[in-house]
């Protein structure tokens, strides 16, 4: 896979999989949480961002995160 990002490894504690998807390493990581890139069985590569768990129930913080997650569905994919 050819690509235009720095991917870090994964560091201990990470998870390896989520759910169908194998995590190859991390794109990023802030106050929200850490983004890795993954991939499914049939090679197809995604972004998942996986949030701290101490936001999770902030409701402020919930519909701040669904409207990132609408605005990336407008997003096509390559």
């Amino acid at each position: 896979m050819d690509t235009a990002y720095r991917v870090s490894p994964l560091r201990r504690g990470d998870p390896e999989w989520l759910g169908e998807y194998r995590l190859l390493g991390r794109l990023g990581s802030g106050g929200m949480g850490v983004v890795y890139l993954a991939e499914n069985a049939d090679r197809i590569y995604v972004a998942i961002k996986l949030i701290h768990a101490s936001l999770a129930h902030d409701p402020e913080f919930r519909a701040r995160f669904r409207g990132e997650v609408d605005r990336a569905r407008l997003v096509p994919s390559f």
